[in-house]
């Protein structure tokens, strides 16, 4: 495994080995100066031939019970992402290969017509990419969110769509029908204000400035928009959280969440890495902070606290939420129907009705 070094383009500042490998590596130096890291790192595509597109959950955390995630890995390469440890059931690194080595589902509207057609199924709003952003830049070219876009609104079918890209723009025109039927809500990852900052831990992702922008425009075209502030990382970025929820609000975003930072697995060493790299001088303090607010851990998984955390630094956080939602009157004014939902005809024949 490479010694920690910052790839131009990526989040990540390793590769560790998956928690699945027969053997885990770690770096070390010997006084022989090695091959020099790669400067840059390309992409790689795979096919994902899915059987079912949709995942079922039942976590009391989330408040939808079923999602859909076009692709397995993300090119934006937020460092931070708690969806790297999944790279591993590929038997792939949840660094590096997570963000350069994607895999994508070629016929997920199709099988997601399938899905919808099944006489057992009985629609409830849909999360569209949780996991891994739907509209990662390979989005541009593969169009595969647009085409499950398109089949979610045809059948009217509720959606919740969570992305801190500005290409979600490229698809208002589907939106906009979703919004007007209620059945389309959007969440605008926001994670901080400040451009250097975003572009160490999230260096393909839009800029803070764009995102906002894409609130605006979203909000323009009649489709109700929320900014999810996530993750919220102590010492780093919490500062920041009245002045990201102001800003949102002015650009008419109609409700707003808030996420502590989850560490799962692999992601503890990547993030302490990437600390390292990146912010030295704070990474001791930060990960202090983080442990506090994770019963001395760098991770807790108990349901109810996982999100946002627990202990005074916790509370402190809520409260702070909680007082400027109120007062940036954030009202959830989205509630979406599944009532007109409409079965696929995959017959092919008129409908007597």
């Amino acid at each position: 495994m490479a010694k920690n070094h910052a790839y131009r383009g990526r989040g990540s500042t390793i590769s560790p080995d998956n928690r699945y490998s027969n053997y885990q590596r770690e770096a070390f130096d010997d006084g022989w100066e090695g091959e020099a890291p790669p400067n840059k790192i390309t992409t790689q595509l795979m096919i994902d031939k899915a059987k079912t597109v949709i995942t079922y959950n039942q976590s009391p955390d989330v408040p939808f019970d079923r999602s859909i995630n076009p692709y397995r890995g993300c090119e934006h390469g937020c460092v931070y992402c708690f969806a790297r440890p999944t790279h591993a059931y590929l038997d792939l690194s949840p660094g590096l290969d997570f963000e350069s080595k994607l895999f994508y589902k070629s016929n997920a509207a199709e099988k997601l017509r399938d899905e919808l057609a099944h006489k057992n199924y009985h629609p409830a709003p849909i999360a569209l990419g949780v996991n891994t952003d739907a509209y990662q830049p390979v989005e541009r070219k593969l169009e595969i969110t647009r085409d499950i876009l398109r089949v979610l609104i045809k059948q009217r079918h509720p959606l919740h769509i969570t992305t801190k890209s500005s290409l979600i723009e490229r698809d208002i025109d589907l939106l906009a029908e979703g919004a007007s039927k209620q059945i389309v809500h959007v969440n605008i990852s926001l994670t901080t204000l400040d451009h250097k900052l975003s572009r160490r831990m999230e260096p393909r992702a839009a800029s803070p400035k764009r995102r906002l922008e894409t609130i605006k425009r979203l909000t323009d075209a009649g489709i109700p928009v929320s900014v999810f502030v996530a993750p919220l990382i102590p010492v780093l970025n919490d500062h920041e959280l009245e002045a990201i929820l102001n800003i949102a609000r002015k650009q008419g975003a109609v409700d707003a969440v808030y996420i502590l930072l989850r560490l799962p697995h692999e992601l503890d060493s990547i993030f302490n890495d990437w600390l390292l790299t990146h912010e030295p001088l704070k990474a001791e303090h930060i990960m202090n902070r983080i442990r506090d607010m994770r019963g001395g851990k760098s991770n807790d998984t108990t349901f109810a606290n996982r999100m946002t955390g627990t202990g005074v630094f916790a509370d402190l956080i809520k409260q702070r939420f909680n007082v400027a939602r109120k007062k940036l009157n954030f009202s959830r004014s989205y509630e979406l129907r599944s009532d007109i939902f409409v079965i696929p005809n995959l017959s092919g024949q008129m409908s007597l009705f």
